[in-house]
């Protein structure tokens, strides 16, 4: 059957089934046009752990996701393909969290790294398997733009998208990077880790295509992190989420501020988006929760008025989304299955893929 009259056949009001493809789509990998990268990857969390959980129960909970966007109507019709999940990047990282975990009750008992051999082995061993799990993602990234497809990575913690930003640089001489965020993650090799969660935005800065990164709803961050924001010359901006609120507080829309956001983006946009940058009431169980943050709807207007503008979503992530260790209570997937839905239908819309 072609694609085609699998459209023709599909009723996207029916229940999702469960044994088609993500959102119960009907579609072959070959036939979607968007991509999503499952990476189930958690070794450097340093608070609550699980989001190597998340692709699993993300998937899980697309089945139970209406197919109607509002913005994108027909968008089903692309179609969404979740990539094969590699159960040795699941395997692996759980190994070595539990080596990053000892390492780092040790730093939290007062430890000295540069006094203790099995500390610093530890930390080179974590380190290896990270850069192995950025390798694995640039090239599974590659494999996907060299066919031309919308290309989405699900996460994992923050330091999943090293890779696929990577391999972006090798498409885009210049692009930004958009970061929906709670936190700056601008640390230098966070608690002894080169590519921990905490240092995603650190390690992208040294990708010389990314030309601008533009920061929103940041509200925890360190002074180191402030100077480093100040001495990248505007090659870094934040919208700092206590500045966009309290310009609302005396009568600032938030309209504005997103056509300010926007102002700040050149035309290619990779969307870099860690759920804790929502209200803690929409992820309650991700890792490092902060008070404060978005609506979703408050994200996917400012993304829908990113598209209005005729710029491109050229690829994005979504991370740190952390299910539940109790199966009915499933929150946080449902939620992130659903912006997930929505920011890939608006990536390719973006990319002037129709439906």
């Amino acid at each position: 059957m072609t694609k085609e009259e699998k459209i023709k056949s599909f009723n996207p009001n029916d229940i999702g089934n469960t044994h088609a493809g993500m959102y119960g789509l009907p579609f072959t990998q070959e036939e979607c046009e968007i991509q999503i990268i499952p990476a189930p990857w958690e070794v450097t969390v340093s608070y609550g752990g699980n989001t190597a959980q998340a692709p699993y129960a993300v998937l899980d909970a697309s089945y139970q996701v209406d197919l109607y966007d509002p913005f994108v109507p027909n968008a089903w019709k692309m179609g969404i393909f979740f990539d094969d999940l590699e159960e040795s990047i699941s395997f692996k990282s759980h190994t070595m969290r539990q080596k990053a975990e000892t390492y780092i009750n040790a730093l939290s008992e007062g430890e000295k790294v540069q006094n203790n051999a099995a500390l610093q082995k530890t930390a080179q061993e974590v380190n290896e398997a990270c850069s192995a799990m950025n390798d694995w993602v640039k090239q599974r990234c590659l494999h996907f733009l060299n066919q031309n497809k919308i290309v989405g990575l699900l996460g994992g913690d923050h330091s999943t998208p090293l890779g696929m930003i990577q391999a972006l640089a090798e498409k885009y001489p210049h692009f930004a990077i958009l970061q929906i965020d709670a936190h700056a993650d601008l640390r230098d090799a966070y608690e002894g880790f080169k590519f921990s969660h905490a240092s995603i935005m650190f390690n992208a800065l040294k990708t010389k295509a990314v030309s601008k990164l533009v920061q929103v709803g940041i509200r925890d961050y360190c002074e180191e992190e402030l100077h480093i924001m100040k001495k990248e010359n505007g090659r870094v901006i934040t919208f700092f989420d206590r500045d966009i609120k309290q310009q609302q507080y005396v009568g600032k829309t938030w309209s504005d501020i997103c056509d300010e956001i926007i102002a700040n983006l050149p035309q290619h946009i990779y969307l870099s988006f860690d759920i804790d940058g929502l209200d803690p009431k929409l992820c309650p169980h991700t890792g490092t929760p902060v008070a404060g943050g978005f609506e979703s709807e408050q994200v996917l207007f400012l993304l829908e008025k990113i598209v209005k503008a005729e710029k491109k979503i050229i690829a994005f992530d979504l991370n740190e989304v952390s299910p539940s260790t109790n199966k009915d209570d499933d929150w946080d997937a449902n939620v992130a299955a659903r912006l997930l839905y929505r920011i890939a239908n608006l990536a390719a819309h973006s990319n002037g893929v129709r439906a």
